[in-house]
């Protein structure tokens, strides 16, 4: 039986944060990728890529691999009872509950991450503990069977891995050849450890009423989960 990858889309998600990964998880044998949304309406990413679902949470079939894209429409998506119940649903099931970027917030909201080591963009790291995951400044963090990935276009190299675990390192190496995934950036600026110290301020002052409201929203939705009996 195919394996069955259930990428979840809500509005103004990433769209690299879904799209690398994708494609990755397109091109391994045996393996059927379905685009979950709540209605099989388009999706409009944060900068208006319209993405168009394949299935419902509804009708959607059984999953093997769960993943959760992040962007800035996270906080919408954590305070959908709808979208929230279906990964909790959907988690116990699955023989990997991912994510990358920001979608790890969805899954800590969920309750999907307490007690695993995790990680997510930098910007995001330290909200991470509010959904009791313990952050780690890693490209990729793997978990027992919770595996997330970085910032953005760390959605490749975790679907690399994803795929390694499924399908062999062999398999994952193929892909990524006929990807010609060969980073070469013309900057040395894609991380904080990198960057300089003046841009990695103006970035985090430029983010940071995103941010405060993001630690504040979630740490609500979070608390919420818990007195339903939701750990």
């Amino acid at each position: 039986m195919a394996t069955r990858i259930g990428m979840l889309l809500f509005p103004r998600l990433t769209q690299l944060d879904l799209t690398g990964p994708y494609e990755v998880f397109a091109r391994m044998p045996d393996t059927q990728v379905h685009l979950v949304a709540q209605s099989l309406a388009p999706v409009a990413s944060d900068h208006g890529l319209a993405i168009v679902p394949h299935t419902t949470f509804a009708a959607c079939p059984p999953l093997d691999v769960l993943c959760v894209p992040g962007g800035y429409g996270i906080m919408d998506a954590i305070e959908c009872r709808a979208t929230i119940a279906f990964l909790r649903e959907r988690a116990p099931t699955a023989q990997y509950v991912t994510s990358v970027c920001t979608g790890a917030l969805v899954l800590g909201a969920a309750g999907l991450l307490a007690g695993y080591r995790a990680t997510t963009h930098w910007l995001s790291l330290d909200l991470l503990p509010i959904v009791g995951a313990t952050p780690v400044a890693e490209r990729i963090v793997i978990d027992r069977n919770r595996i997330t990935g970085g910032g953005v276009t760390a959605g490749i190299d975790f679907a690399l891995a994803v795929a390694a675990r499924l399908r062999g390192e062999e398999a994952a190496r193929a892909i990524q050849l006929m990807l010609e995934y060969d980073p070469a950036p013309p900057f040395d600026s894609g991380s904080p450890r990198s960057a300089p110290a003046s841009l990695v301020a103006r970035t985090t002052e430029a983010m940071r009423e995103v941010l405060e409201d993001r630690k504040s929203r979630l740490a609500a939705v979070y608390a919420r989960q818990k007195a339903a009996g939701g750990d």
